[in-house]
Order: C-alpha cells, then structure tokens, then sequence
C-alpha cells in the first residue's frame, strides 16, 4: 500500500533486553485458545522459554511463577502478516501482544540485523520481524518513492540474478509490486505481467514464497495467474465477480486482506478511534497516535472507493476455504503497530469470519504459511510467546483489546515502563525546543546550513510521492540588510504529479517530522529574494494529519521580508508543528528563489 508522503520518525523506547526465562511459569485455570481451537479450565506450564505442558491440572514446579487465569484467555502471541517497521515499532508491537511481525518492504540490513539479534536470544524487548527487504519494482514504480534509492526490475530476463540479489541481502520472502496507481490518481510504473511472471519462477526456483502487492481487482487476477503464493491487500476499486474466491483457492493461494488500512485508503482513518481508548492510547507517542487517525488523502473528483467490496470479497474467500492472514500494513495512514492487528480482528470478524477464524488469521495460519513451526500455537514445544486477555475473544473478538500480559520466550514483557517512558517523551515534546527561545532559526552567515534549534535544513520533493520535481540547496554569497550569505533554492517543478512541490525543508523537533511545541510564536518571517514568480510555504502539524497547508509569497529582484501569521496554516496554533517547507511552484518549470534571516516571531 502506498505509505505516507512524507517519512515519519518515531520515537524508539525500548526497555532492556533480557535472555530467555528460566525461571518455570504456570498459568491456572485460563481459558486456552491454541490457535485452532478453545478449552476451558486448562493449567499451562512454561519452562525455559517453551511450552512444557497443557493439562487439566499441573501440580507448579517449586518457585514457579503462577499466572491466575480464571476468566481470562491464554493466545499464541499474535502475528502481523503485512508491516512496515521503523526504530521502535516493534517493542510498540510487543505492547499490543503481536510477537512476530512479516515486514513487506523494508530496510533490508536493519531487518538482517534484528534478525541476528533474535537469534541470539537478545529480542525480548521487542517483536520478532522475518522481513522481504527490497521489494520487486520498476524504474519509479511503487517503493521508489520514499527518497532511498534501492534496486529495480530491468527486464523479465534479469529476474532471477535480482532474486537471487535479494535473498543474498537475507529475504525471508519476496515482495513484488503489480500496481500503477490508478486508484490512488496518479500514474505509476510497474511490473509487466512478463516480467511479474519471471520474477515469481525466480522466487520459486529458491524455494521463498511470493507475495504480490496488488492495488485493484483486475491486478489481484493477474497476480494469480502469474503464479503468486499469496496477495498482499484485497481491492476496492469495485466488487469481485462471484467465482473470485473459487480462482483465488484452485491457485492455492492464501490472501492478507489489510482491510484496516483498505478502510483508510478510502478515507476512514482504520484504527483511529482505538488511539483514543485508554487502553492505549498511553502506550502510544504523538506520533503514532497522528498516524492512526489520520486518512491517506484523495484527491478531488476521483471515483469513490468501496471498502464494502474488500468485505465482500472476504466473504466470498472464506466461502472457497482460501487462507486469510491477518495483516495491517502498518506505518500507514490509518494504522500503528500492534493497536492496528486489533482493529483488523474486528473487522475480518465483521467481514464473516468467525472469531476462532479471525484469531487463527493471527496465529496459526501465518505460521503455517511461513513455516514458523516454533510459534503460533499454544501446544507442547512451541515457543512461550504468549499473550493473556481479559474475557474469551472467540465469542467477543474485542477481548483482545484487555491485555492482561505479554511473554516472550517465557518472559514476561513490562507493558507499564513502555507507558511510563512514552509518557516521559511525549510531556518532553510538549515543551518549546531548546534554542527556540529567540525564534531564530538560520541566518546561513557562516555559510553552511546550521539551525539555532531543531534538526535542521534537507531537500524536500515530490518524488517521495511519485512526482519528478527537483531541487538543490546552496549556501550563496549575499544576503538580506547586507549580511553575508543566504541560503539559494533552485530547481524544476514537474507536472508529472497532481500536487507538486520541492524545495527546503525545515524540521523544528529533535528529528525530522517529529513535532516541536512553537505555540509561543505567532508568526513566520524570512526575506526572500528571486525570479519575480510566485513560490509557497508549506506547514505540517501533527494535529492535522498528512495535510500540508500553503501560503504564497513573491520572490522579487531586491530582498523582501515576508511575515505570514501561523495560524494562516489551516488554524494551526504551533503546538504541534513537523515541518516547514519552502517550495517552488505552483507553476509547473524551473524556479530560482532564496532566503535568509528565517525565523519564529
């Protein structure tokens, strides 16, 4: 699914990692889901990290830990089939009882290197990840958009040296992307079925299952008949036709729904609501609490979508016996990690499937899938990756939302020092950055690009989107009231994208994107100097979602100084501001402008 326009960082707060328990733990009287079926009144024993035994009764092995489970429920630790990760997102999986996340594009070193670590025994802070690393695309296709370079599909010809380039980098799987973008209103690049088909046998001929990132109904029939083990999203540009679910099942095929950021795609923010619950909303920071309520945008007089038709399509899946996995896509719109597998819970259930079906979505079925064979079950041998709630979610499938507790490899995770630490850092954002106090921000005057606060001055395009603008920044001779330097914004703005944009960014919080407290300010002056033509400034606020509000400004032959009020950005009042951007355009060509003496007043 495509991701945010921009890149978000997020706050990483990760308590201390600790080896695999020793120390026997029984739980007594729980309720057990094993991942296929539901017993009651059933003693569990862990010792040294597995699954010792499941009985009626277990007489506890002296200085056990004892877990009362009367009226609770024991899970296999959840999985989540379709994630994006970033530092941190993994320990906010754990949080939410999601054990092990199937990333489906990502960093394919940091994945290598996390994957190391749980090899070693040193991942029980944090969920487990098997990850596809780079994902199969072309030249500007979907996953070129985010401002890292990575490899593309050349030819049908080439597919097997590229596979073979990506499980050397340490694939688990492979990802392919067969999706130009028509849903979303722009035009992308993408694989030909030739080459789609070559890629597939590739991923075959070295035994990785691949999975293929569809973005509408005549994509996911292509993807089938290419070969793919499994469909990443289902479609909501129109409805299946009746014998969907019977082509899906004879190409043996399993499918992961993502229908929680299917939801956001067409607008409704997918597990938006679920930050505003107590529950866990204090285990989340600013910025992920912004990601899940926020919607990815559409542009105006493009055809509605139908979430309805993925539900349908589901429907008409667990008719054929297809295997649904459940899957977020999170790091999207829509989404966070782990809060996220809660919604997509409920609403496969609200799709027709049953509970018990919708939790072994969860659990057993992805395992099966992706030969985890050490997890996904409650059964002796299996992994002690444990997650225990409050009531029975194979009748109540929000029952998943009462965490009791969370155990990996046999240990215990401490949920209350991530909320205690998130807390910490979200009352730290709150308050102004330090260096912040005069308002200054860059007068470019010892000839580099240096801030007074913040993180700093980068390039800003729209090729993050899809787009082809360009820009470059460079620190000139010349200034404003007769300082030295000032800082020269030149480049191209394209017509190739709807809402063009590039320039200079400013980010005033800690890291890029994360927001900064300006509340004391009222306005945003800079003297800007140029070609005469029109230019923007962008303003991001974390309160206002994805949404970048503009204003224009005129870049004249002499030195100008232009003061926009804050609150001209969309009502902002500063408390939450991620970026600043200082664009060419609207007007499609190229652009020459500078600025100087940039500052908060």
């Amino acid at each position: 699914m495509r991701r945010s326009v921009i890149a978000l960082f997020f706050l990483a707060v990760v308590p201390a990692a600790r080896a695999q328990s020793t120390q026997a733990t029984v739980f007594q009287h729980v309720r057990v889901f094993d991942g296929e079926t539901i017993a009651a009144n059933r003693d569990v024993l862990v010792q040294d990290g597995k699954i010792a035994r499941v009985a009626s009764h277990i007489r506890p092995p002296v200085h056990a830990a004892i877990v009362d489970g009367a009226g609770r429920t024991l899970l296999p630790g959840l999985i989540d089939a379709h994630t994006h990760t970033y530092p941190g997102a993994l320990t906010t999986a754990l949080v939410f009882g999601i054990t092990t996340e199937l990333e489906m594009f990502g960093d394919a070193a940091r994945a290598r290197a996390w994957r190391d670590e749980q090899k070693a025994g040193n991942a029980n802070d944090r969920a487990d990840i098997l990850s596809s690393g780079t994902l199969v695309t072309v030249k500007g296709g979907h996953g070129t958009e985010y401002g890292a370079p990575i490899p593309v599909l050349q030819s049908p010809d080439d597919a097997q040296a590229f596979i073979d380039a990506r499980i050397a980098e340490g694939s688990d799987y492979i990802k392919l992307v067969y999706d130009d973008g028509r849903i979303y209103g722009t035009k992308l690049p993408t694989l030909s079925a030739d080459m789609l088909r070559a890629g597939i046998a590739a991923a075959h001929a070295r035994k990785k299952l691949a999975i293929v990132h569809i973005g509408d109904a005549d994509g996911a029939r292509t993807a089938l008949d290419a070969g793919a083990d499994g469909l990443a999203h289902l479609f909501v540009d129109r409805y299946p036709d009746e014998a969907f679910g019977r082509v899906v099942a004879a190409h043996h095929a399993f499918v992961v729904p993502t229908l929680t950021v299917l939801k956001s795609v067409s607008g409704i923010p997918g597990a938006g609501d679920l930050a505003d619950d107590a529950r866990f909303g204090s285990y989340l920071s600013h910025q992920e609490m912004t990601l899940a309520k926020a919607a990815f945008p559409r542009a105006p007089g493009l055809p509605p979508l139908q979430y309805a038709a993925a539900e349908s399509t589901v429907k008409l899946l667990q008719a054929a016996h297809v295997p649904i996995l459940a899957g977020t896509d999170a790091g999207n719109p829509g989404t966070a990690h782990g809060l996220a597998l809660h919604r997509e819970l409920e609403l496969l259930v609200h799709a027709g499937l049953s509970p018990i079906h919708a939790l072994a979505a969860a659990t057993s079925a992805p395992a099966e899938i992706f030969n985890l064979s050490d997890r996904g079950r409650v059964t002796t041998g299996r992994r002690a990756d444990l997650l225990l709630v409050e009531g029975d979610p194979t009748t109540d499938i929000t029952a998943t939302r009462r965490i009791v507790g969370v155990w990996k490899d046999g240990v215990p995770f401490d949920r209350e020092q991530v909320r205690r630490a998130i807390a910490a850092a979200n009352e730290e954002a709150n308050r102004a950055p330090k260096g912040s106090e005069s308002g200054v921000v860059s007068d470019f005057d010892d000839g580099t690009t240096a801030v007074l606060f913040g993180s700093g001055w980068s390039t800003s395009t729209d090729v993050i989107a899809g787009g082809k603008s360009q820009t470059e920044l460079t620190v000139v001779d010349g200034g404003a009231l007769g300082s030295a330097k000032s800082l020269s914004i030149r480049g191209t703005i394209s017509a190739a994208f709807n809402q063009p944009w590039a320039g200079a960014m400013f980010s005033p919080g800690p890291q890029p994107f994360q927001r900064a407290n300006l509340s004391s300010k009222r306005e945003i002056r800079f003297f800007t100097k140029g070609d005469g033509k029109t230019y923007r400034v962008f303003v991001f606020a974390e309160s206002k979602g994805f949404t970048a509000f503009t204003k224009s400004f005129v870049a004249g032959p002499e030195w100008t100084e232009v003061a926009i009020p804050i609150s001209a950005f969309g009502g902002t009042d500063g408390h939450d501001i991620t970026a600043v951007i200082f664009s060419g355009g609207p007007d499609a060509g190229p652009f020459a402008f500078q600025i100087d003496h940039v500052r908060f007043q």
